[in-house]
C-alpha cells in the first residue's frame, strides 16, 4: 500500500502562495534525486546502464539538468525536446531520439547532435538516409504485436501505430547493415503505468530473445537494448509500488539465461522511465473558489483540466489532500471540478473528502509526470507556474505562469487593425 504524504506543510504552502498564486505545480527535488539514485543502484550490475528520462513527461530544463547530473540521458521525440536536451548540456549518445511521422529537419537536428536515432518504421531508412544520413549507429523500435498485451493507456501493441513488426526485424537490420551501419540497438515500448513486475521482466526477456535471433540469423550483435519505460506508480493508496530492486534482479536473471548463455555479454541495457522517477514527487496546488449544491455536491477550484488532464482523458485517479484537514473524517462525497466549459473537467467524481470550504487549499498528488506537460490553452486558460522545492524548504521558480500577453503573442492584431 502506498502512503500519500507531502513534503511541505500548510504554512509553507501559504507562504509560497503569497508569492506565487495558485494554481501551481511544485516538485520535490530531494525526493526526485533520491529516486533516481535508487534506480541507478538497482542496475549497477548492468554494464553501461543508463536511464533516458523522457522529456515529454516533464519538459523543464531544471528537471532534466537535475537528472543529467545523476547520469541520466534524455529521450526526445521532437525538435524542441532535442533543443532542450542540448541546452542543458546533454550531447551525443546521451540523447535518444525516438519519434514517429517525423519531419526531416528533426532527423537532421538529431544527427547534428550525435543522438541515437531510433527508427519507428522500416520505410524510414530511406527517408533518414536521404535527409540526414544513417550514421554508424541505428536503432529500431520493435512492436511484438499480438504476442503481447497492452493496457488502457497505451493500447494493444497490434493496434499501435508504433514500431516494426516481428516479421520485419530481419529485413530491417539486414538493410541498414548493407547501407553501412555498423552499430545496432533495439528498443520497445509496450507498457504504460505498468505495476506488474513480471510484465516488465518479460519485456526485457523479449528483447534479449531478439538479440539472440539477430545473432543467429544475421550474425549481427546488438550493442544495446532499450527496454522502454512504462513503469508505473501507485496513484491509488491501495496500489502496491513497484519493487525496483526486484524487477532489476529479475532482468539480471533473464540476462544471464539469454545473453550470457548465448555469448552476447556484454549487452548494454537502457530504459526510459519518466513517471517512475518524477511522477510521485509533483503536486498540483489549487485553491477552492466555489461550492455548488445542485443534484450533486461540487467543489470548484482555480485549477482545471488545462492544468492536469489525466483524470478527464483517462479517468485516472489522483489522490487529494485538503491542507489542514489531513486527519478530518472524509464524510462528504463531492465532485472536484475546474472552470473549463467542458463537463468532463473534473479531477474527482463522487470522492469522499473532508468538509471543504471556500479558500481551502487542495493538493493533487502524483502530478510530476504528464501533469503540467499535458497543459493546453483551450478556453483561454493559461498554464501555471512550476516550482522546485529544495531540501531546506526553499522554492525556486523554474517556469513562470503564462500571461494574457503570452496567449496573444502569436496572433497578429496589427494586421487585423490594418485590415479594418
Amino acid at each position: 500500500m502506498a502512503t500519500k504524504t507531502l513534503p511541505f506543510t500548510k504554512a509553507q504552502i501559504e507562504r509560497i502562495i503569497s508569492r506565487h498564486p495558485t494554481p501551481l505545480h511544485i516538485y520535490d527535488a530531494q525526493a526526485i534525486v533520491a529516486n533516481a539514485r535508487r534506480l541507478s543502484r538497482a542496475f549497477a550490475w548492468a554494464p553501461g546502464f543508463r536511464n533516458y528520462f523522457p522529456v515529454k513527461a516533464l519538459p523543464n530544463p531544471h528537471i532534466v539538468r537535475l537528472l543529467a547530473d545523476e547520469g541520466f540521458g534524455a529521450d526526445c521525440s521532437s525538435l524542441p525536446e532535442l533543443v532542450l536536451a542540448d541546452r542543458v548540456g546533454l550531447t551525443g549518445e546521451q540523447i535518444m531520439f525516438s519519434s514517429n511521422d517525423t519531419p526531416a529537419g528533426e532527423y537532421v537536428k538529431a544527427a547534428q547532435l550525435g543522438a541515437v536515432i531510433n527508427l519507428d518504421d522500416i520505410s524510414h531508412i530511406d527517408f533518414v538516409e536521404r535527409h540526414a544520413g544513417l550514421g554508424e549507429l541505428l536503432c529500431f523500435r520493435y512492436n511484438p504485436g499480438p504476442t503481447r498485451h497492452g493496457n488502457t493507456i497505451i493500447g494493444e501493441p497490434a493496434e499501435a501505430k508504433f514500431g516494426i513488426t516481428d516479421a520485419q526485424v530481419i529485413d530491417a537490420y539486414r538493410t541498414i547493415r548493407e547501407r553501412g551501419v555498423t552499430r545496432f540497438g533495439m528498443h520497445t515500448m509496450v507498457a504504460s503505468n505498468e505495476l506488474n513486475a513480471t510484465y516488465l521482466i518479460d519485456t526485457a526477456r523479449m528483447l534479449f530473445e531478439q538479440a539472440v535471433r539477430l545473432k543467429d540469423e544475421l550474425g549481427i550483435r546488438l550493442e544495446f537494448v532499450n527496454l522502454g519505460g512504462g513503469w508505473g506508480i501507485p496513484y491509488r493508496p491501495e496500489d502496491e509500488p513497484i519493487d525496483v530492486e526486484g524487477v532489476a534482479e529479475g532482468i539480471r536473471e533473464a540476462y544471464q539465461a539469454e545473453i550470457v548463455a548465448n555469448g552476447l555479454d556484454p549487452l548494454t541495457i537502457y530504459i526510459e522511465c519518466g513517471r517512475l522517477v518524477t511522477g510521485p514527487y509533483g503536486y498540483l496546488v489549487s485553491t477552492v473558489l466555489h461550492k455548488k449544491d445542485t443534484y450533486k455536491q461540487f467543489v470548484g477550484l482555480d485549477a482545471c483540466m488545462a492544468h492536469l488532464m489525466r483524470p478527464a482523458i483517462y479517468g485516472a485517479y489522483h489522490h487529494i489532500t485538503v491542507l489542514g484537514k489531513e486527519d478530518a473524517p472524509c464524510d462528504h462525497v463531492v465532485d472536484v471540478t475546474g472552470s473549463l466549459c467542458e463537463n468532463n473537467d473534473k479531477f474527482v467524481i463522487d470522492r469522499p473528502l473532508p468538509a471543504i470550504e471556500v479558500g481551502d487549499i487542495l493538493v493533487i498528488h502524483d502530478t510530476g509526470a504528464h501533469g503540467h506537460a499535458l497543459g493546453f490553452n483551450y478556453n483561454g486558460k493559461l498554464r501555471s507556474a512550476e516550482l522546485l522545492l529544495s531540501a531546506d524548504g526553499e522554492v525556486r521558480l523554474i517556469r513562470r505562469a503564462e500571461t494574457i500577453d503570452d496567449y496573444f503573442a502569436t496572433l497578429d492584431f496589427a494586421a487585423l487593425d490594418a485590415g479594418s
